[in-house]
């Protein structure tokens, strides 16, 4: 597996992130470590986790695998924000819920420090200075090695970077969208920011919760129990079965599975770092897996692009009109 820098630091991860969100819950430990085992042989060397998932029992399953590992080898990542109890200040990015989380997390993974700390969501109740001051002195102290951040708008990521900036604390080195062939909303400004900022980004839902998986197929019946959810109803449209076509396609010509060309296309877009793969058992896993040593021909990715283009919504579809100029 190919290694990337994340963003413009050089710290060098690999080209697919785990993602253990599914730890300790829709896979059990003996199959998260098969999986992880399985990960690494391939060449893996970045795992994303949260404090939140499973209430902390994802870190600890991951944390009693790193037992007996070389550490430095791993590139481990963890997120704090979600409640983690039941007090008024069990959450949010305050300089004691932050202190308190890192060293939960710490403990619950069996390490000294974490590679990347990221802040799950803006906090619209801390000021950002002292989240941002916070997430400095982790780093000065040796917890923490880079901050990261996930669910921000454009224009909180660039408050973010800027503020970090001018006080001369620690930047945000990555970003965690969401971005698929379905969700590519990150194209309008955040892509293009982190960019130029230099800034990794590491999307997550790269198959959007199995559409882009093959899972899903045209003039096929709901899923037991998905009618009335939302789930069917609000996803299975023109749109989507034009996309999910296109994949189909693809993947025929290309004779890898819809997952492979899902994850491919994310790889070979202009500032993605790493997309973050879940899986539930080693099968999944190693589907996924197949998306690396291999490329999309131009015409392959020119017309997944024409199958998932949507119109802009203003402002961009005038700016789209002059971006050329």
């Amino acid at each position: 597996m190919e290694q990337r820098r994340l963003g413009s630091t050089g710290l060098r991860v690999s080209e697919l992130c785990f993602g253990a969100m599914m730890f300790g819950g829709g896979a059990d430990e003996r199959v998260a470590h098969a999986m992880l085992d399985a990960f690494t042989e391939a060449g893996g060397t970045f795992v994303d986790t949260a404090d939140v998932y499973g209430q902390g029992v994802s870190e600890e399953v991951l944390g009693r695998w790193l037992k007996g590992r070389v550490r430095d080898d791993l590139v481990i990542a963890t997120k704090v924000f979600l409640p983690m109890g039941e007090g008024p200040n069990a959450r949010g990015l305050s300089r004691k819920h932050v202190l308190s989380a890192v060293e939960a997390s710490l403990r619950r993974l069996g390490t000294d420090y974490v590679d990347l700390y990221q802040t799950h969501v803006w906090d619209a109740h801390t000021p950002l200075e002292e989240t941002l001051s916070t997430l400095d002195t982790l780093v000065t102290s040796g917890k923490v090695r880079y901050v990261g951040t996930s669910n921000h708008s454009p224009g909180q990521l660039q408050k973010a970077l800027d503020v970090a900036d001018a006080r001369g604390w620690e930047p945000y080195v990555c970003l965690q969208p969401i971005y698929n062939l379905l969700a590519r909303e990150a194209e309008w400004e955040l892509l293009p920011l982190c960019r130029s900022e230099g800034v990794g980004v590491i999307p997550y839902s790269p198959l959007h919760a199995g559409w882009l998986s093959g899972k899903y197929r045209r003039g096929a019946a709901a899923p037991e129990g998905a009618r009335g959810s939302g789930f069917w109803e609000d996803r299975a449209t023109e749109e989507t079965w034009r996309v999910v076509d296109a994949v189909l396609a693809v993947a025929e010509e290309t004779g890898r599975t819809p997952a492979q060309v899902s994850l491919r296309w994310l790889l070979q877009r202009p500032g993605v770092t790493a997309p973050i793969v879940g899986a539930r058992s080693v099968e999944q896993l190693t589907d996924n897996l197949g998306a690396v040593g291999w490329e999309l021909t131009a015409d392959q990715v020119r017309r997944l692009d024409e199958a998932s283009d949507r119109p802009l919504p203003p402002p961009y579809d005038v700016l789209s009109h002059f971006a050329g100029d």
